[in-house]
């Protein structure tokens, strides 16, 4: 259930991308997005899509929302991978986009996708109140900026050149930003769109990001690189703190373990409705990319 749903939201978000990227003016800027935006999971787009069908609103709807996300996600890759970040020079197992084309043009797709998929969440068959999609744009913007994403890398940065290695609670902090904000604007999109209480798709993705990036951190001692499409051993290569170098690689498994239970609670309300949502909690510490 849970893999054809998730193969039938990337589709269905992809066709949108595809159509968003058809408007632009062809160019290497057009280019690079392109080349950003292809492969990946998808996984935040399901996530918007999958909690919208749980209130009601379609595919037709939703999808907007999804190819916002993931336009933002893709924008946030770009820029990690540059020389002044991270530095990475493969990512979804392709060259990234500063190697392919240079640093510059890298740069500016980034923002170009940044501002993409605020673009996204205006289309008016996304919702027919304005005020909604006003909430979703300012509720992204919180998501992705200094006060959440933006936030997380900082102090992930910070943590590189920190005279002690973060403490287990402040790791859990900064990955609650880098990574959780964006994962929980995609649980909660689907409720804001219809027009439900958020709250236990919040706890859903409380749970669920957490233990996405403690398995982040056990692919980057364990994974494959031909399989992850990215290199591995970045993490004890540069001396950084993680939930393993903490918690050891079984306490890692055990805590991913607990979180994906408590991502399961947090759907109780829904029933069995929310079955794929429950899979995906299973599918994110089992994954091998």
């Amino acid at each position: 259930m849970f893999e054809e749903r998730l193969a039938d939201c990337a589709g269905q978000v992809a066709a949108s991308l595809d159509d968003a990227l058809s408007q632009i003016v062809p160019g290497p800027v057009c280019d690079g997005m392109r080349h950003a935006c292809r492969g990946g999971k998808r996984l935040r787009g399901f996530l918007v899509m999958e909690g919208a069908r749980l209130h009601g609103v379609s595919d037709e709807a939703s999808v907007f929302a999804g190819a916002a996300i993931e336009a933002m996600h893709a924008y946030s890759l770009v820029h990690d991978d540059l020389p002044c970040m991270d530095d990475d020079d493969l990512r979804r197992g392709q060259p990234t986009v500063h190697v392919k084309w240079d640093e510059a043009t890298a740069v500016l797709v980034g923002d170009a996708l940044q501002t993409l998929s605020f673009g996204l969440l205006t289309r008016p068959n996304m919702h027919p109140d304005p005020a909604v999609a006003l909430q979703m744009v300012a509720s992204l913007a919180q998501a992705a900026g200094a006060g959440g994403m933006v936030l997380g890398q900082a102090q992930d940065i910070a943590a590189e050149t920190a005279t002690t290695p973060l403490k287990l609670d402040e790791i859990t902090a900064l990955q609650s930003n880098k990574t959780g904000a964006l994962i929980r604007w995609s649980a909660e999109a689907g409720a804001v769109l219809g027009g439900a209480d958020t709250v236990p798709l919040r706890r859903y993705a409380d749970a669920l990001g957490l233990a996405f990036q403690i398995a982040d951190d056990i692919l980057d001692v364990e994974g494959d690189a031909n399989k992850t499409g990215k290199r591995i051993g970045k993490d004890a290569k540069a001396g950084k703190a993680t939930f393993v170098s903490l918690l050891g690689l079984n306490g890692a498994k055990k805590r991913a373990n607990e979180l994906v239970l408590q991502a399961e609670n947090a759907l109780q309300i829904y029933g069995n409705k929310a079955d794929a949502l429950r899979e995906a909690a299973h599918f994110v510490i089992s994954r091998d990319k």
